[in-house]
């Protein structure tokens, strides 16, 4: 047993150098992923820094010489305004928030029929939706083109890049939702069943609050794979009028090429949203992609 001068010494607050080590010696892990993260975060900082600099400073000098330099807001402005990074950005929204919520909706209830219903073919329609996950989308811009063009959805606002993005979200949507779907607690469904409530309010009620890690992992996925998509929205939206802002930056990069403080600001403008979208979700996001994985 500890004497009492041992217990009286491990209950006395330890000093901050003590703590220090103790953590250092207990969490070496913690230590290689906090130099891994600083690392990653190393060029977004200097994107930040550099969209603040004026044009002088940031040709002249690195970024790291922040304190020397006079910030401002002009780069911004200019992006906006002149280049058309302000349109471009509701543009962005216009495109992504439709293309996050329609996969999400029916990619819900349609694992909720794989996981809680019985119809003919359920599992092997469920192993064909699995293997479309495999399928580049680079396969399907041709036969879609023609799709679309035939039925006027290619110049038709975005209903085009809309379909596609859900055609293309929907097997990740419903192979992640009936993952955790089928995790959840039986005797709760059939308790609703019982009361008399429908498939309907089943899924409304029960099993949507439920799962809102899983709904929140696939929204941060799809809304981070939309809004950076640049291939899509270079097939699928042909209007100048209603192109992202992942189109509009690389019309920047000919117009701006050695404006460094100017491609940086817009650079930033475009990675804004889905790191806001992301630190917003983030605790839903190991707890929804962890879900599912083993059934308890």
């Amino acid at each position: 047993m500890a004497t009492r001068a041992e217990t009286a010494r491990l209950a006395q607050p330890r000093t901050f150098s003590e703590r220090l080590v103790g953590w250092v010696t207990r969490s070496p892990v913690h230590i290689v992923l906090l130099a891994i993260a600083a690392l990653w975060l190393v060029p977004t900082v200097a994107l930040l820094v550099t969209s603040f600099r004026p044009r002088s400073d940031a040709l002249s000098s690195g970024w790291w010489h922040v304190f020397s330099s006079h910030l401002t807001l002009a780069n911004y402005s200019q992006v906006i305004h002149t280049g058309g990074m302000g349109h471009a950005f509701l543009n962005s929204l216009y495109i992504t928030v439709p293309a996050t919520i329609l996969p999400l909706t029916l990619g819900a209830m349609a694992a909720y029929a794989f996981a809680w219903t019985r119809f003919p073919f359920r599992d092997t329609t469920f192993l064909i939706i699995v293997a479309l996950m495999v399928v580049p989308v680079q396969t399907a811009f041709v036969p879609l083109l023609k799709l679309f063009r035939e039925n006027g959805h290619l110049n038709t606002e975005f209903y085009g890049i809309w379909l596609a993005h859900t055609a293309f979200g929907l097997p990740l949507a419903i192979f992640l939702f009936r993952n955790f779907f089928i995790t959840l607690p039986k005797d709760l469904i059939e308790a609703a069943r019982m009361d008399g409530a429908s498939e309907f309010a089943v899924f409304r009620r029960v099993v949507i609050p439920l799962s809102v890690p899983a709904l929140a992992s696939f929204a941060i996925f799809q809304f981070l794979w939309v809004w950076n998509d640049l291939l899509m929205a270079l097939i699928f939206v042909s209007d100048p009028s209603k192109q992202p802002m992942t189109v509009k930056i690389t019309q920047l990069l000919s117009t701006y090429a050695q404006e460094f403080h100017i491609l940086a600001a817009a650079g930033f403008l475009l990675m804004a949203v889905p790191l806001i979208v992301f630190f917003a979700l983030q605790r839903y996001f190991v707890q929804g992609l962890l879900a599912g994985s083993v059934k308890s």
